[in-house]
């Protein structure tokens, strides 16, 4: 069996959240690109782009001119055992009327915690 939100584990993995919250808000893109698992088998469904393997999430960043700024309205983040966590948030896009969501997937590898799936989506109502 395993704990559900160990103190040392979940403090561990927010500074890593928090720093890939950083990243997004400033289009850092190197952060981005790391914090994504370097696989094939990553995925990340946006807004209006569905994205498979690393390299398609590379190659959006890329593209990408300007951070998200936003603010996270509501969110959850829980750890399972020492290597696996997910994080759901609820968030306003600065300047934006529509309530956005992300939810990810989060393991930890060789080179530290990493997504290996993640999906944003707007609220249409």
């Amino acid at each position: 069996m395993f704990e559900v939100n160990q103190p040392d584990v979940l403090a561990e993995f927010s500074a890593v959240f928090d720093r890939y919250e950083r990243a997004l808000q400033t289009n850092d893109e190197a952060v981005l690109n790391e914090l994504f698992w370097d696989h094939h088998c990553t995925v990340r469904y946006g807004v209006r782009e569905n994205l498979y393997g690393h390299e398609a999430i590379r190659a959006f960043r890329a593209a990408q001119t300007t951070g998200q700024a936003r603010d996270v309205l509501h969110g959850v983040v829980t750890t399972y055992g020492n290597d696996v966590a997910t994080t759901n948030i609820e968030f306003r896009r600065h300047g934006g009327d529509k309530t956005g969501r992300q939810s990810q997937t989060w393991l930890r590898t060789d080179q530290g915690w990493r997504i290996v799936s993640a999906h944003v989506s707007l609220l249409l109502s």
